[in-house]
């Protein structure tokens, strides 16, 4: 099919490069990973050896420098492959606060070993179980002794950790009821998860509807060197908000990789499949679907560029990062279920890797914020309506 989209024609070197990593891992390695329930390590590896996974790091520590606009690219090509983004997009999203808060020593140690493949920063600690999303009510305490913090409490839904060696990790350095604001007392750590060999460390992990590692984690007078602290103690929420614009921008081009994945196959099968003497994609109960979910997806693509533009100015982008990801996520999910319905019995098949990218895309409803969470914002923040929660 022609891709008529003007935006794809911008970073073609850069589509056609991650193209070319991807085309490598066809259907049958996804399939093999998702029967034996594993981890991509292999396309992981190509990802990073190629620079792609690094692109954020700045040159001058041995990254790409690419913007936010661009590493978008990255991620949507990787999901409209038909690979998936989740094994590794948050060596992007996580790096905002190590780049923009982390000290020049802690850029110098670890920024280089990330770039080049040495060290992997895949896991970001931040939600509870007794908290969600009310990231201000975190119960997981860091308590300073000399040069160390010792980290008791409970994370959970933490992905790649077991294949990570830095972890960001959020808690509260100060209690709740001595701060004025809710939102301080908070502090971010980049924790080194070979330097402890597990000791104060539980981590049991999650099955799930999709095949994605994620964690539940118990931390037992876990030990953090002082050093380790990003920015200054007390200020993590404010530090992680950037990164949540970024998380959002880049979940939307994901989930924009996926839309295209989704509309591409069921406007192949709908040519090629003849029902009655006739292609079913003749069939007007079958094209505009198709029709109506590719408006859709290039709608939410405009809006994952705007909010990544916005953000690589510098220019406050809340609400375009979560109306990006609300939008993208929901066109995402409707061009899936375009496409079950288009392939019919042959979508559950797994060889024709619908059923994958169904569960897969279907994350993105609920994580890392769900539309709703979204929704409110949008109505409290932009629309100056009184706050429903």
């Amino acid at each position: 099919m022609a891709d008529i989209n003007p935006r794809t024609q911008q970073h073609t070197e850069i589509r056609k490069a991650v193209r070319d990593v991807c085309s490598a891992y066809d259907s049958s390695y996804w399939q093999k990973i998702e029967e034996a329930s594993g981890y991509p390590d292999e396309f992981i590896q190509a990802l990073t050896k190629t620079g792609w996974l690094s692109a954020l790091i700045p040159e001058e520590y041995g990254g790409g420098g690419a913007s936010l606009v661009e590493a978008s690219v990255i991620l949507e090509e990787i999901n409209r492959s038909g690979a998936n983004s989740g094994a590794c997009h948050a060596q992007m999203y996580i790096m905002g606060a190590l780049l923009r808060h982390g000290s020049p020593e802690q850029k110098s140690k670890y920024l280089p070993q990330i770039a080049s493949g040495k060290l992997r920063l895949q896991s970001f600690a931040v939600t509870e179980p007794t908290t969600g999303t009310d990231t201000t009510k975190t119960r997981t305490i860091a308590e300073k002794r000399g040069d160390r913090y010792f980290v008791n409490g409970q994370k959970v839904w933490i992905s790649r950790v077991q294949h990570t060696d830095l972890m960001m990790l959020l808690a509260r350095t100060t209690p709740r009821e001595q701060v004025t604001k809710k939102t301080d007392g908070l502090s971010i750590f980049l924790v080194d998860l070979r330097e402890n060999g597990g000791k104060g460390l539980t981590i049991r992990p999650i099955r799930n509807m999709v095949n994605h590692e994620t964690n539940e984690l118990f931390f037992d007078d876990f030990e953090v060197p002082a050093e380790n602290l990003i920015g200054q103690e007390g200020k993590g929420f404010k530090y992680i908000l950037d990164g949540m614009n970024a998380e959002r921008i880049l979940i939307a081009a994901e989930c924009v990789g996926d839309g295209y994945w989704f509309i591409d196959k069921a406007r192949g099968y709908s040519t090629d499949r003849v029902v009655f003497d006739r292609p079913i994609g003749q069939n007007q109960g079958i094209q505009f679907p198709i029709a109506q979910a590719y408006a859709q997806i290039r709608a939410a693509d405009l809006m994952r560029y705007e909010a990544a533009e916005l953000f690589d100015s510098g220019k406050p982008c809340g609400a375009e990062a979560n109306m990006a990801k609300l939008l993208a996520a929901d066109a995402s999910w409707q061009a899936a279920n375009v496409c079950l319905q288009t392939f019919g019995g042959f979508g559950f098949a797994s060889e024709y890797d619908i059923e994958r990218k169904f569960r897969e895309t279907r994350l993105y409803q609920v994580a890392p914020i769900s539309t709703n969470l979204i929704l409110s914002f949008i109505a409290e923040h932009v629309l100056g309506m009184p706050r429903s929660f």
